[in-house]
């Protein structure tokens, strides 16, 4: 298939375009690089540079493209800074998506698979978390995510687009050659590994006196692989809808720090800090659905292995793909549709 992907230049993104290389399809990116990185865009994918807020911009590129189907991972996705600017996230994250979603239909694509959240359930009544509990969310970045899934089904009914919704939990990882560089970085896994690295003294634990065995939060961790290889699988079927993507197993932010303090090596000070705002007890997923309708079962992300794939790619890139000391192995281009 030719693919359309927006924010292939992201973390996410990134990875998924490597996969879809692997296997044979073709890429054409769409990305303004405002927060992405030029170097995490695959050699083998074309990118065309534009701005989804742009809606002349979109509709050119899907025009010039013509691809047989759209991933969608383009979004601001800092839950604090979208209580700060709620327009912002508003303007990129929904209407964004809504002149992508315009230009499909005017060049007559119909299959999109959206990188959605856990985040548009808020404070779930039950764990783990199904795709009918209740969607909720408790700050403009999940409303601006669950907005957009409802244009998409809007769309669905009277243009016949034919969307995917893929809400996953905490991605993490890396690939040997793409890997988490985020500015400000908000993830706790590189935030740990960057006191492992010597680039902070401790890593602040938000919060001891949560419902949980130790007192700290319990999330689900999702090997950025296998993240990758659901959106494909979503992409390649026939089905529509929603699809939680997580393991159905949580750690604490205890458990987390101490797998990164056995793979590295280091002992990772720790300094405890009150609670953050919005931050929920416990939240796994319950990815039965992805697995039974999709046949995704996740092969790559018990905790130790996603750690170390994030260690190694952290090593390699100490200071991020800006300046990059590791060198990646060299990757032949094949398969590759012309």
């Amino acid at each position: 298939m030719k693919v359309f992907v927006t924010g292939g230049s992201g973390y996410i993104g990134s990875v998924t375009t490597e996969l879809l290389l692997d296997q044979g399809h073709e890429v054409v990116i769409f990305d303004s690089l405002e927060r992405g990185h030029r170097q995490a865009i695959d050699p083998r994918a074309k990118l065309i540079k534009g701005d989804l807020r742009v809606a002349g911009q979109v509709a050119r590129a899907m025009k010039a493209a013509k691809p047989d189907a759209v991933m969608h991972f383009a979004a601001y996705a800092l839950v604090g800074e979208s209580m700060c600017d709620p327009g912002m996230y508003f303007t990129n994250n929904m209407m964004g998506g809504v002149n992508l979603v315009e230009a499909m239909v005017k060049s007559g694509v119909s299959r999109i698979v959206f990188s959605s959240t856990c985040a548009t359930y808020g404070y779930p009544d039950r764990v783990p978390i199904t795709e009918d509990t209740p969607q909720r969310p408790v700050n403009p970045y999940g409303e601006s995510k669950l907005m957009f899934e409802k244009v998409l089904g809007w769309y669905q009914k009277i243009h016949g687009i034919k969307p995917v919704f893929l809400r996953y939990f905490n991605a993490s990882g890396a690939t040997l050659r793409f890997g988490e560089d985020h500015e400000p970085e908000t993830h706790l896994i590189p935030n740990v590994i960057k006191v492992a690295l010597g680039q902070r003294k401790n890593v602040k634990v938000f919060g001891t006196d949560y419902k949980t065995p130790d007192g700290t939060c319990i999330r689900d961790y999702i090997h950025i692989v296998d993240l990758g290889r659901a959106h494909i699988l979503a992409l390649t079927g026939k089905h529509t809808g929603a699809f939680n993507l997580g393991t159905g197993k949580g750690f604490s932010v205890r458990e987390v720090i101490d797998v990164v303090r056995r793979v590295t090596g280091h002992p990772i000070p720790v300094e405890f800090a009150p609670r953050r705002p919005g931050d929920p007890d416990r939240l796994v997923a319950s990815a039965k659905r992805a697995k039974s309708v999709l046949g995704w079962v996740p092969k790559h992300s018990n905790l130790r292995a996603i750690v170390e794939s994030a260690w190694a790619w952290h090593q390699a890139h100490p200071n991020g793909y800006a300046k990059a000391t590791g060198k990646s192995p060299a990757r032949k281009k094949k398969n590759v549709r012309k």
